[in-house]
């Protein structure tokens, strides 16, 4: 008789327990969707900002002459509303620091995941993921100061604001993103694949090149997809290091505006709100934001088509 009471004591006790339980979860579930509706709804609300103005932008500039006009001056009397000035520069820039991101990202992600020790891998790693965290600002003043005088030894011609120096530094910036994102792909690899390759008497470096690599491409590109995005969305780095002349072409020796710079001087107070000059951001904003958003849906789909699984 005495067995019994203990567990029935406890199933008492249990029982309040688990209610209680249940009440805390639901709290916390309750914060946690709250949370989540919160960024939906703040992100509703900027796109439907976004999608306003540019109407309203739309209603005083045809859509043609904003795709066919070949020069940007909005802030002009005989203003002009070339949005390919601004595209050319962003492309420029872009593709300057995917030229120095991607190979110097994938060959420090392939040594962290393949060839460095443990214990370099546990200091290396996030050491390298500091510079993530360095302001774009202080990259800025390092393109401007310092990366510009030093290649104007070397390249005749290279002006003072340019597009070479933004770009190379925004690669720099962009290194960590392409790294760490491709290091984590490589590193899940199962190790079983690397093992089968090493069985046929394959070399370290052949296993990667023709195993790991190809395992783990479809976190690879994505890596690569969103270190584009954030090229194309950097805002500081290009206005202080490309300059704010909106020039038509793919020169890199010379000053240009990206399509972030333009926002930043426009955004700077001295432009009427409501104004049609005002308006133009929005209209640069939606193009910016049409462009990372494409980039984003063909990361999520090149990770959706090519992923391996494994079991």
């Amino acid at each position: 008789m005495n067995s019994g009471l203990p567990s029935e004591q406890s199933s008492g006790l249990w029982q309040p327990n688990r209610q209680l339980s249940k009440r805390t979860e639901g709290i916390v579930k309750s914060i946690f969707g709250a949370f989540a509706l919160i960024s939906v709804v703040t992100t509703f609300g900027i796109v439907l900002t976004l999608i306003f103005e540019t109407f309203e932008f739309f209603q005083e500039v045809p859509l043609w002459r904003f795709l066919t006009d070949r020069q940007w001056t909005p802030l002009f009397s005989n203003a002009q509303y070339g949005i390919w000035v601004l595209i050319s520069a962003t492309l420029l820039t872009t593709g300057i620091a995917i030229l120095v991101a991607l190979p110097l990202g994938l060959l420090a992600a392939i040594y962290l995941s393949e060839y460095a020790n443990p214990k370099i891998r546990k200091w290396l790693k996030p050491a390298l993921e500091i510079l993530a965290g360095v302001p774009s600002v202080v990259f800025g003043y390092f393109a401007l100061l310092t990366v510009t005088p030093f290649l104007q030894r070397f390249i005749p011609g290279l002006q003072g604001f340019n597009a070479l120096s933004a770009g190379l530094i925004l690669g720099v910036s962009i290194i960590p993103l392409v790294a760490s994102l491709s290091e984590d792909a490589i590193y899940s690899v199962p190790d079983s694949l690397r093992q089968g390759a090493y069985a046929i008497g394959a070399t370290k470096r052949e296993t990667i090149t023709s195993v790991v690599v190809p395992a783990a491409l479809s976190g690879i590109v994505a890596s690569f997809i969103l270190a584009v995005s954030r090229a194309i969305g950097e805002t500081m780095i290009v206005s202080l290091a490309a300059g704010q002349n909106p020039t038509l072409g793919f020169n890199p020796l010379v000053p240009v505006m990206t399509m972030t710079a333009f926002i930043v001087q426009v955004s700077l107070g001295d432009t009427p709100a409501g104004s049609l000059a005002y308006k133009s951001i929005f209209a640069v904003g939606m193009t910016l934001f049409l462009m990372t958003l494409a980039l984003n849906i063909l990361s999520f789909w090149v990770v959706r088509r090519f992923r391996e699984k494994y079991e």
